[in-house]
């Protein structure tokens, strides 16, 4: 989990501008299903750090927060480092986010990422140079600060052993100084310009740090970059060393802002085009009223689908743009600079009612689900469709479980999940529906209703 050698992806979008708990988020990562076999590759994952943080507290009895308090910041007397954007605004001095609008050289202040409080262990930390030089200090001396073993060297020197290979996109670039990364435990190291270099950045929304030492050397480096825009802690970290190792200096600056002007100008060229693939005088199969309502997820959570006026309206957990018709059943949010941009595309059940919604997330496409009226689903309503139904002489059986889900029962049993009132559909069955026929509030029979007819099964006598 430390290595990103799950196999899993990031999947962000499950923490980034969400309310979830570090315990439900532990809880959702058995839905995730990986995209490579285990330990077979490379894919950086903050859902792993949340998870072992809160492992820390299953384990521990306390906080991750708490842990990392006792056993690091105090023994390193790290006074000023934080977890929280609100505990840092208390000091005299801190940092504010800055980015460059994307088609412009114009800044803004952007939004402070006050969202990873669940997802703490992979970037919550928010410290400054004085304090962060005691924490490489003592990481450079084996655990060692002040004359005591804050970490175990042990754990030190696991954290750097190399646990997988990571792909080197600066060769890809045909740049040699760097070379060779693999990763550990938390911890990057490479061979830069023969050097050993051990190193681990952190990026969040307009703020940028990078940690790195070279052990053979004695050298460490601390940066703290401001602004998405320039992403320039590798080149000065670079540079840097190059200085004190009386090398030659690599251009590094000039050749990160080459590809930075190329990339702006690539993507504002593209967003122009945005609509080039819109087939037009489309329009949506249903009424607009049909796409409106909550849809959810097991892993993301819910998106609903809203009206103001005359503007559909798109929110995520707590991302929220405007949404718009692009052609058939697509709808797309605006594409903005901080909150995203999302593409839906509405899908529709053998009963043609609109079932859910596929959408690109992270690195892949979820499905969430129409959720139906949550009356549906309680223990009062779901009770009185329970009983003993007859098929001729032959008795069917339909019981609740778990509390609210009803169930016929079987080999094995078949589940029924609410879709409209006193109508059921099945997980197992696209065409299969169960309607249950009520005569003055009492349940006198069951319609089973699929593609080769409609049979309808009596209740019997309680």
């Amino acid at each position: 989990m430390l290595s990103h050698r799950t196999g899993i992806s990031r999947h962000d979008m499950i923490w980034h501008k969400s309310n979830f708990t570090r315990a439900e988020l532990f809880e959702k990562l058995k839905y995730l299903e990986p995209t490579q076999p285990l330990r077979q590759g490379f894919l950086y994952n903050n859902l792993m750090y949340a998870a072992v943080g809160h492992m820390i507290n299953l384990i521990e009895g306390k906080p991750w927060e708490t842990y990392v308090q006792e056993k690091i910041l105090q023994p390193l007397d790290m006074k000023s480092t934080c977890f929280s954007i609100a505990d840092m605004q208390k000091q005299q001095d801190y940092f504010v986010p800055y980015n460059e609008r994307r088609d412009t050289t114009l800044l803004y202040q952007s939004k402070y990422a006050e969202d990873i409080k669940s997802a703490g262990p992979c970037g919550a930390v928010v410290s400054n140079i004085n304090d962060l030089s005691h924490w490489l200090a003592a990481f450079m001396n084996k655990g060692m600060y002040n004359g005591k073993q804050v970490i175990p060297e042990a754990i030190v020197n696991a954290t750097i052993e190399p646990s997988i290979a990571e792909h080197n996109d600066y060769l890809d670039q045909g740049y040699t100084e760097f070379l060779n990364p693999v990763y550990g435990m938390g911890r990057e190291s490479i061979s830069y310009r023969g050097h050993q270099m051990i190193m681990h950045g952190g990026d969040l929304n307009g703020i940028h740090s990078q940690i790195s030492f070279m052990p053979q050397d004695s050298i460490g480096v601390i940066v703290f970059v401001i602004g998405n825009h320039s992403l320039s802690y590798n080149p000065i970290s670079f540079n840097v060393y190059e200085h004190l190792l009386g090398m030659s200096i690599t251009p590094w600056s000039e050749r990160g802002l080459i590809n930075r002007n190329a990339s702006k100008k690539i993507g504002k060229e593209g967003r122009a085009k945005s609509l080039s693939g819109q087939i037009k005088n489309t329009k949506p199969s249903h009424p607009i009223a049909d796409y409106l309502g909550d849809y959810s997820n097991i892993a993301y959570g819910n998106i609903n689908i809203a009206m103001k006026d005359t503007q559909m309206l798109f929110s995520l957990n707590n991302v929220h743009l405007p949404l718009n018709h692009f052609h058939y059943d697509r709808f797309d949010t605006k594409n903005d600079e901080e909150e995203g941009y999302y593409s839906l595309n509405f899908r529709t059940s053998s009963q043609g009612d609109i079932e859910s919604i596929a959408v690109g997330i992270d690195e892949g496409e979820s499905i969430f689900i129409k959720k139906p009226d949550e009356t549906l689903s309680t223990v009062e309503t779901l009770t009185k469709f329970t009983g003993t139904y007859f098929a001729g002489t032959r008795p069917i059986k339909i019981v609740l479980k778990n509390k609210n889900h009803l169930f016929v029962e079987g080999e094995p049993d078949l589940e029924l999940i609410p879709y409209k009132t006193n109508l059921f559909k099945t997980k197992e069955y696209a065409d299969l529906l169960f309607e249950f026929v009520l005569e003055n509030g009492i349940v006198k029979s069951v319609k089973q209703k699929d593609g080769t007819g409609e049979y309808e099964i009596k209740k019997g006598k309680e």
